[in-house]
């Protein structure tokens, strides 16, 4: 049996009578980049991560400026960030952990992974009619923390945060997930 040798790319299909009109917004290579449904560039935020990036009302995007990298680091993001729609920071939150890796300077990081969910927003996406606050609010944050918990292991472990980043103020809060199956999540 023989094996494709051409790799379509780009919109193969978009039927506007079935499909509703939009954008999309993913990381690529170059940065996070706005698509639309034809394919076509949108705009490009040169060196903005994301993992995810989100669109947010007034061309605002949120994602990160980079990873921390090593042997050190899982899917760590330096930052979360906010820019408008020409790339300038307008929110930055890095301060869960001051990092000090083996032969770097000590850092302060978001250690963001996976999620994170603006005030005001119901879905974690952009959609029309949607409230996301974009210049006050909270933001929660799904970050990592490093501890020892020797009913599991005599090993350092990466564990999950719920961090909540205010926006216009320096203080934080968390919430620590559960360590075993019947414990549960307390304010």
């Amino acid at each position: 049996m023989g094996y494709p040798t051409v790799f379509p790319t780009g919109v193969l299909v978009y039927n506007k009578e079935k499909a509703y009109n939009g954008y999309t917004i993913y990381p690529s290579a170059k940065g996070a980049l706005l698509i639309d449904m034809n394919g076509n560039e949108g705009n490009l935020w040169a060196g903005l991560g994301g993992f995810p990036n989100k669109i947010l009302p007034g061309g605002y995007v949120m994602g990160t400026t980079g990873e921390r990298g090593g042997k050190y680091a899982y899917q760590d993001q330096l930052d979360l960030v906010q820019v408008d729609y020409d790339g300038n920071i307008v929110w930055k939150f890095d301060h869960t952990e001051l990092i000090a890796d083996p032969g770097k300077e000590p850092t302060w990081q978001a250690r963001q992974h996976h999620d994170y969910q603006r005030e005001g927003n119901t879905v974690g996406y952009y959609y029309p009619g949607g409230e996301t606050k974009t210049d006050s609010g909270n933001t929660i944050i799904l970050t990592h923390e490093n501890v020892y918990n020797h009913e599991i292991s005599d090993k350092k472990l990466i564990d999950d945060i719920i961090k909540g980043a205010y926006q216009h103020r320096d203080n934080t809060w968390h919430r620590k997930l559960p360590q075993k199956p019947d414990d549960r999540l307390r304010t």
